[in-house]
């Protein structure tokens, strides 16, 4: 009696996709990187009668959102799906590969041009299927959902914290330092402000107002050169120069007075806001106005 022989099961290279959106604990020694990928390790051992076997190169995404593609570890990914060195792609969850619509469209695309299934370990589903696709898009739509409204969310608290005069990062404003989320007035960058306002006034060229600054030796606060680039943002700046420059004035931040000085938005008047050089001249007229209000 011939010995009955196995079939021959196909190897499938699997690469195991982990994300996380913020960098908040990617410094501890176990975190949600790792946790994605023991999951999909165990996953794919469990398939090991299937012919899965884990490829060696790790995809990993730390700190980036899952509304972009630009992230580096999934453009390797990609790469080698192109080069024919990835069978199954599998995911602790699918808005750990991406949370757009769009976006995940244009993976699938390459992923069926390449003969590459996706699996996702905590959400069972079949791509081959017309259902099995019906589903991948409604969980799909719930993730850009969860990212949009996110995004939303945060862009209210950072609009309601900047109407509470709270300074929201970046660059402080030149002549500013911040001291408890708060702009405060640094005395000596504010008196180069001033001048420079009142300059700009007296002659209307910032060409000729950057050599003059050059020739006073003047720098940012990180000691760059400023130009005439520089001064035009300094000029047409809204925070800037002219909120609390004159001791006094407090004016909540990010507008120029408040009551009867409150400015109007830039531009209002006939469009000037819109050419580079008609808002700042706009803006350094209404500068000279709050001044002097508040001097008298």
């Amino acid at each position: 009696m011939n010995a009955q022989t196995k079939p021959l099961v196909r190897k499938l290279r699997c690469a195991v996709y982990t994300r996380k959106s913020s960098e908040e604990g990617l410094d501890q020694e176990f975190n949600s990187l790792h946790a994605q990928r023991e999951a999909c390790e165990a996953y794919i051992a469990s398939q090991r009668s299937e012919g899965w076997v884990l490829v060696r190169d790790q995809y990993d995404d730390g700190g980036v959102s899952g509304g972009t593609l630009e992230r580096p570890g999934l453009k390797r990914l990609m790469a080698d799906i192109e080069d024919g060195l990835v069978d199954v792609v599998v995911v602790y969850k699918i808005d750990r590969l991406s949370r757009s619509l769009a976006d995940f469209a244009k993976l699938v695309e390459v992923f069926d041009r390449n003969a590459v299934t996706f699996v996702s370990v905590t959400q069972s589903f079949n791509t081959t299927t017309s259902m099995g696709r019906l589903t991948l898009n409604i969980l799909l739509s719930f993730a850009q959902f969860e990212r949009e409204v996110t995004a939303e969310r945060i862009r209210d608290k950072v609009a309601a914290s900047r109407r509470k005069g709270m300074w929201m990062g970046g660059v402080p404003p030149y002549g500013y330092r911040v001291e408890n989320r708060k702009l405060v007035v640094d005395e000596v960058a504010a008196e180069h402000v001033r001048w420079i306002f009142a300059r700009f006034l007296e002659i209307g060229s910032c060409t000729i107002l950057a050599k003059e600054v050059e020739a006073k030796g003047l720098r940012t606060s990180r000691g760059n050169r400023i130009d005439k680039k520089y001064l035009y943002r300094m000029l047409s700046n809204r925070a800037g120069a002219v909120r609390r420059m004159r001791t006094g004035l407090r004016f909540p931040y990010p507008t120029f007075g408040s009551g009867s000085e409150q400015a109007a938005p830039l531009g209002a008047s006939g469009g000037a806001g819109l050419h580079v050089g008609g808002a700042v001249l706009e803006v350094a007229l209404r500068w000279k106005v709050v001044v002097d209000r508040g001097m008298n």
